[in-house]
Parts: structure tokens; sequence; C-alpha cells
């Protein structure tokens, strides 16, 4: 777990590692600027590789300093993984990935990720969530949290 949250630090940021264990930080009404964070994109599976492509979204009103998503799958992930940059392994089904700071009414920057589940299951249960969104109140939570089943077709199917 120790090693789990220092590499959590490096790449997620400080904030997300915290989250690791699943525990989220979580702000309620009155306790900071208001925001609304979204996520839309595809996933695609061919032979147990799923690709995912998203755009995280910020509605405002206020910027956001910094977020992270987690990728959650119904099926394991192959043990070794190559992942991009801000993005770091949590457990046996979890990605983390850093978005970085969204400006209010603001588009962040595209994620893509590639990862290989163990096996080749016919279809995979992907669930998208915010872990960290810096500290800011999001009262929509409805655009944030995806989830998609992803048949092995090689089709992308869109959230």
């Amino acid at each position: 777990m120790r090693e789990r949250v220092l590499r959590c630090l490096a790449v997620c940021g400080a904030a997300a590692a915290v989250a690791v264990g699943g525990v989220a930080p979580a702000a309620s009404a009155g306790d900071g600027p208001e925001a609304d964070l979204a996520f839309h994109g595809s996933a695609a599976m061919a032979s147990g590789v799923v690709d995912v492509r998203f755009t995280p979204r910020n509605h405002g009103p206020s910027a956001v300093s910094d977020a992270t998503v987690r990728l959650r799958w119904s099926e394991p992930l192959a043990l070794r993984q190559v992942l991009p940059g801000g993005c770091a392994r949590s457990g046996l089904r979890v990605v983390l990935c850093r978005v970085g700071a969204l400006a209010a009414d603001g588009l962040g920057e595209r994620v893509e990720l590639r990862v290989r589940l163990r096996g080749a299951p016919s279809e995979v249960l992907l669930e998208i969530d915010t872990v960290w969104n810096g500290g800011v109140v999001d009262l929509n939570r409805a655009n944030d949290r995806q989830r998609v089943l992803v048949l092995d077709t090689g089709d992308e199917y869109y959230f």
C-alpha cells in the first residue's frame, strides 16, 4: 500500500493519493467554490485490450485547481501495464489518471489509455468517476460518474 501511495503522489497528485484506499475527499455545499466536472468519451475492446479515450470538462462556475479520475474495470487487469504519463495503477482493477486544472466552462486535455485485461473476457464494465476535484463542490455528480458496458467486438461504446 505504501508503494502505491508514493507512486500516486508522484503521478496523480497528493490529494488523489489520499483516496487510493477508496475513500475520496468530499466537500459539501458551502464548503468551497462550485464547479461541475464531466467526463465523456469512448471505450473499445478487442481480444482483452481496452482502449479508453475521454475529455474532462468543467461546466463551472468556478475553476478546478486539480482533478483526478478513477477508472474501474469489472475484470482484473493484466499484471504488466504500460500507462500514459499522469496515470497510475491502484489495485487489481483500478487506474487513476490526473486530469489537472480545469478552467471554469473549459475543456481539459484528452486522456487516452490502453489496458490489457487478464484473459480475454467477452465483456467488461468500465466505471469512471472523480476521485479528487481540488476541493470544489460538485452538486451535479451525474455527469462525472459514468458506466459503460464494453463488448469484445472492436466497436466503440460512448459515454
